[in-house]
C-alpha cells in the first residue's frame, strides 16, 4: 500500500501519448471539506467533495481510502475541472472518519452506503464510479460485491482477489515483509488517534516535580508486541488463521464475482505483489460477472512496477521511454469518459487487453489474456547432482529427463536465502522492490540453479509460469521457492517472477498435511505471470530453494507456525529430475 494514495501514474493510450489533465483554461473548482456521512450503524465518515463551479449535474467519482483523503486532492481538483463530481472519503477508523479500523471488515456495507450517499449529493447525476489502487482497490471490489444500485463502474489498480492467498499469504507462506511493513504504517494513524483522544493536561496538573509532567495520558502499552495487540489486533488475527477458513471467506472476492455487476478496468503490474490477484480478478469478472454487459466491458492493462515503483526505471532496470508513458490519472478519466460520457476513445472499441512487454519494452494490445497463441513449453531440469550455485551443472532444456542424480541442499532457517528485489511493499528505503541482479543469491550452496544455453534467437515468454517439482525433505514440513531469471551476456541475472509453496499446503491452503520425511512429493508452484522477451545470447534461468526472507516468513521445518514458536530444525531438501520424476518448468512461449 501507499503512504500516499497511488503515487504512481498510469495511462493506456495510443501513441503519441497525451494527458487529459494537461488542459488549459480549466474551469473553477469548488471544494467542500469534511462533509459528513452517516453509515447504517451510525458511524460518521468524512469526505471532501470537489465539483465544477456553476450549475449542473455531473457523473461522480468516488474514492474510499485508509491513506488520508488529503493525498488525492490534486487529482480530485483536476478531475472536477474535467467535468466530474469527485468524492474522497476516509474509510472507517482512519484520519477524519470515526469508528473502528479493521482491514476489509466494514468495506462492503460502508462502500454501499457511500455510493448511494454520493449519488444523492447535490450536482451528482446519479452515476458513480470508483477508482484507485492497492487497499483502495479493495474498497472498490468489496463495495461492488454489495452491488449498490448507483455504482456504474470501477477501476481497481494493483489489488488482490483473495485476502488470504494473494494478500496475507502466498502458497501458504506468510507475506512477512508486506504484512509487517504495511501494518506498521497503518498503526501510525491509529497511534495518533489514541494520543489525540487521550491527551488532557488536567490529568497531570498536580504532578510535582514539573519535570514529571505526562505530556500524553496513554495507558501503558508495554513492549512492541503489546503495542501490536493494542494498535493492530488484525495482524495477530492473520497469524491465527494460516489456512483459508471462514475468517477469510467472509470477504473473499473470488467467491463473489457473480455479485459484481459493473464494468471494470483492472490494472495489474509486473513485479507487483498483487499481480496474481489482479489477473484473477480480470478473468473472474470477464467470465463470471453478474450480467452480460458487465462481462463484455471488462478491460485489462498490465504495466510494469505497481507497488515496485513508477516510471521507466524499476529497481535496477531501465525499461525505456514507453514505460514512462504510464499515467494512471489520465487513464482513470479516459475510462470514465467512455463509461459515463460516451466518448469514443480507446475503450469504445479495439482489443480489451494491453500489456507491457519487457525485454522489447513496448506496449502491445491483445485480444485475450492469457494469450491464445502462447504455446505451453516444457523445460526440463537436468544435472549430474551438482546444481548448487550458478557455477554448478544445473541445466534447463527441452530434452526429457533421463537417468539423473538428484540435487540436494541444506535449508537452515537461521541462515535463509535473502530477498533481493521482487514483488515487495511497503518500505523501499529498507528493502527495495523490483528487478535486481540475483548473482549473490545464486552463489549460495542452498540455491539450485538451472539455466539454458545462450539463446540462438529472441524468445518471448508471456503468460502464466509454473514449476512442476518433484522433491523430498528430511523434515515434516519445509518450503520450496522458485524464481524465473533472465541472464544477460554480461552475467546480470534479472529476476522476473517468483513463487513459493509451503509443503504442508501442497494439496490445499484450507487443510494442512505434513510430510513423511524422505518421501517424494510433487509440488506445483505458481510463479504468477510475466511478459518478457529473452534476447538472443541471453539465458533462461530457474532458481530453486527453500527460503526467500523476509519477503516470506521462514519455514521452521517442524510443521509449526512461526507465528507461534521460535523453535526450528535444519532440513536436507532434495530435488529429483529423472525419468520417473520429471521436474519441469512450464513457460508460455509466444511464436515470433
Amino acid at each position: 500500500m501507499y503512504r500516499k494514495v497511488l503515487p504512481f501514474a498510469l495511462a493506456v493510450v495510443s501513441l503519441p501519448i497525451f494527458s487529459l489533465l494537461a488542459q488549459t483554461a480549466a474551469p473553477q473548482v469548488i471544494v467542500e471539506h469534511n462533509v459528513a456521512m452517516q453509515t447504517r450503524d451510525g458511524v460518521t465518515l468524512q469526505a471532501d467533495v470537489y465539483r465544477p463551479a456553476g450549475e449542473g449535474n455531473y457523473p461522480t467519482l468516488l474514492q474510499r481510502t485508509p491513506y488520508n483523503k488529503d493525498n488525492i486532492a490534486e487529482f480530485a481538483r483536476q478531475a472536477a475541472a474535467h467535468g466530474y463530481l469527485v468524492v474522497v472519503q476516509d474509510v472507517r477508523g482512519r484520519y477524519t472518519s470515526a469508528g473502528e479500523w479493521y482491514p476489509f471488515k466494514h468495506e462492503t456495507q460502508d462502500g454501499y452506503d457511500a455510493v448511494e450517499w454520493a449519488a444523492a449529493l447535490p450536482h451528482s447525476n446519479g452515476k458513480v464510479g470508483m477508482f484507485g489502487g492497492s487497499y483502495v482497490g479493495a474498497t472498490q471490489m468489496l463495495t461492488a460485491i454489495g452491488h449498490p444500485p448507483h455504482l456504474a463502474g470501477i477501476c481497481p489498480v494493483v489489488t488482490a482477489s483473495n485476502y488470504h492467498e494473494n494478500w496475507t499469504y502466498q502458497g501458504g507462506a506468510f507475506e512477512q515483509w508486506f504484512d509487517e511493513s504495511w501494518t506498521a504504517g497503518l498503526a501510525q494513524d491509529t497511534a495518533n488517534r489514541a494520543i489525540r483522544e487521550d491527551t488532557n493536561a488536567v490529568v497531570g496538573m498536580q504532578v510535582l516535580p514539573l519535570s514529571r509532567f505526562p505530556v500524553f495520558n496513554l495507558r501503558p502499552m508495554g513492549d512492541g508486541a503489546d503495542m501490536t495487540r493494542a494498535l493492530a489486533p488484525y495482524f495477530l488475527d492473520w497469524l491465527a488463521h494460516p489456512t483459508y477458513d471462514s475468517y477469510w471467506k467472509q470477504w473473499s472476492i473470488e467467491e463473489n464475482y457473480a455479485q459484481i455487476q459493473v464494468p471494470a478496468l483492472t490494472i495489474a503490474a509486473w513485479f507487483d505483489l498483487f499481480q496474481g490477484g489482479s489477473l484473477r480478478n480480470y478473468l473472474g469478472l470477464r467470465d463470471h460477472a453478474g450480467n452480460e454487459d458487465a462481462r463484455r466491458q471488462q478491460r485489462l492493462l498490465i504495466t510494469v512496477g505497481g507497488h515496485a515503483g513508477v516510471g521507466r526505471k524499476i529497481g535496477a532496470v531501465d525499461f525505456g521511454p514507453a514505460a514512462a508513458e504510464y499515467d494512471e490519472n489520465a487513464l482513470t478519466l479516459e475510462w470514465y469518459d467512455y463509461l459515463f460520457k460516451g466518448k469514443q476513445n480507446q475503450f469504445a472499441g479495439g482489443k480489451p487487453v494491453r500489456i507491457f512487454v519487457m525485454g522489447e519494452n513496448v506496449w502491445r494490445d491483445e485480444t485475450a489474456w492469457p494469450l491464445e497463441r502462447a504455446k505451453p513449453t516444457k523445460y526440463f531440469l537436468h544435472s549430474s547432482g551438482k546444481a548448487n550455485t550458478a557455477a554448478g551443472d544445473g541445466a534447463l532444456s527441452s530434452a526429457s529427463a533421463g537417468k539423473e542424480a538428484a540435487d540436494s541442499y541444506a535449508y537452515d532457517p537461521a541462515n535463509p536465502v535473502p530477498t533481493v528485489g521482487g514483488a515487495l511493499c511497503c518500505d523501499g528505503a529498507h528493502l527495495a522492490a523490483g528487478p535486481f541482479d540475483q548473482s549473490k543469491v545464486e552463489a549460495r550452496p542452498d540455491v539450485l540453479v538451472y539455466s539454458t544455453a545462450p539463446l540462438d534467437a529472441d524468445m518471448e515468454v508471456t503468460g502464466p509460469v509454473t514449476l512442476d517439482l518433484f522433491a523430498k525433505s528430511s523434515a515434516v514440513d519445509t518450503d520450496f521457492t522458485a524464481k524465473l531469471v533472465d541472464v544477460g551476456p554480461d552475467g546480470f541475472a534479472q529476476n522476473l517472477t517468483e513463487g513459493i509453496l509451503r509443503a504442508r499446503f501442497r494439496n490445499s491452503t484450507s487443510v494442512a498435511s505434513l510430510l513423511e520425511p524422505g518421501k517424494v512429493y510433487e509440488y506445483k508452484i505458481d510463479l504468477w505471470s510475466t511478459s518478457n522477451v529473452f534476447r538472443k545470447g541471453h539465458r533462461i534461468r530457474l532458481e530453486v530453494s527453500s527460503s526467500n526472507f523476509p519477503h516470506f516468513d521462514r519455514n521452521l521445518n517442524t510443521g509449526k507456525s512461526a507465528g507461534d514458536t521460535a523453535e526450528f530444525v535444519k532440513a536436507t531438501n532434495t530435488v529429483l529430475h529423472d525419468a520417473a520424476h520429471p521436474s519441469v518448468l512450464l513457460l508460455p512461449v509466444v511464436p515470433r
